[in-house]
C-alpha cells in the first residue's frame, strides 16, 4: 500500500507551479492582450473608480470560470479541446463579445431615449469579454491544458484550470482600471457634452476590435 503523506511532495509543487504560471501570464502578456478592450469599456463607461473596478472584477471572473471550464474539458477530452482552440475559435468569440460590448455603450435603453450611451448597467459585457479572451491558447494555457488533460479527471482538471485563472486575476488591471474609470468620470463631469460622444466612441472602437479579432478567427 502506498502512504499517501509520498504524494505530498510531488502534488504541493504541481498546484504551486499552476498557480504560478497564472500569476506570470496576469502580470504581462494577459494584461496587454485585455487592455485595448477592458480599457476602452471602462473608458466609454465613465462611471468612476469603483464601477471601473466591479466591471474589472467580473472580468476576471468571466477569465476564471472560463479556465476551471477549460480544465475541466481538457480532463475529459484530452488533448482534442487544444487542437479545437487552435483552430480559431477564441478570437471568434472574442470578436463577438466585443462587438456585444460596443453595442452595449452605443445603443441607449429602449426605457429612456435620453440616456447617455455606457450609462446603463453593464455586468454582462465585462463579464462575457473575460471569459472569451481565456480562449485563445497561449503556452502557459497550452501547458495547463496538457497537465489537465493527463490526470484524465473533470474535478481535478477543473481545480488547475481555477487555480490558473487566479493566479492571472492578480494583474495590475486591477490597479490601472479605476484610474481610466476615474480619467473617464473627469472627461465627462469637466466637459458635459462629451458624455455621449465619448461612449459612442468607445463603443465603435470596441465593435472595431471585435471584427478584427473576427477576421483572425475565420
Amino acid at each position: 500500500m502506498v502512504d499517501p503523506s509520498s504524494s505530498l511532495p510531488i502534488v504541493a509543487p504541481t498546484i504551486l507551479s499552476v498557480l504560478l504560471m497564472g500569476l506570470s501570464v496576469g502580470l504581462t502578456s494577459c494584461a496587454a492582450t485585455c487592455l485595448p478592450f477592458l480599457g476602452t469599456w471602462t473608458l466609454g463607461r465613465g462611471r468612476g473608480g469603483w464601477s471601473a473596478f466591479t466591471d474589472t472584477a467580473l472580468f476576471l471572473a468571466g477569465k476564471i470560470l472560463a479556465y476551471a471550464l477549460l480544465g475541466a474539458g481538457a480532463g475529459f477530452l484530452g488533448y482534442w479541446l487544444t487542437d479545437t482552440l487552435s483552430g480559431g475559435v477564441g478570437h471568434i468569440a472574442i470578436g463577438i463579445s466585443g462587438i456585444i460590448a460596443g453595442l452595449w455603450l452605443i445603443v441607449p435603453k429602449k426605457k429612456s431615449s435620453h440616456c447617455p450611451p455606457g450609462k446603463k448597467g453593464g455586468g454582462l459585457p465585462p463579464f462575457l469579454l473575460g471569459f472569451s479572451m481565456s480562449l485563445v491558447p497561449c503556452a502557459p494555457l497550452t501547458s495547463l491544458l496538457a497537465l489537465s488533460a493527463m490526470t484524465g479527471e473533470i474535478t481535478q482538471g477543473a481545480q488547475y484550470g481555477a487555480l490558473f485563472g487566479i493566479g492571472t486575476s492578480l494583474t495590475p488591471l486591477l490597479v490601472i482600471m479605476p484610474l481610466v474609470g476615474v480619467m473617464g468620470k473627469n472627461i465627462i463631469r469637466d466637459r458635459p457634452w462629451l458624455g455621449k460622444w465619448l461612449g459612442n466612441f468607445a463603443g465603435i472602437t470596441l465593435c472595431i476590435l471585435g471584427l478584427r479579432r473576427l477576421m483572425l478567427g475565420v
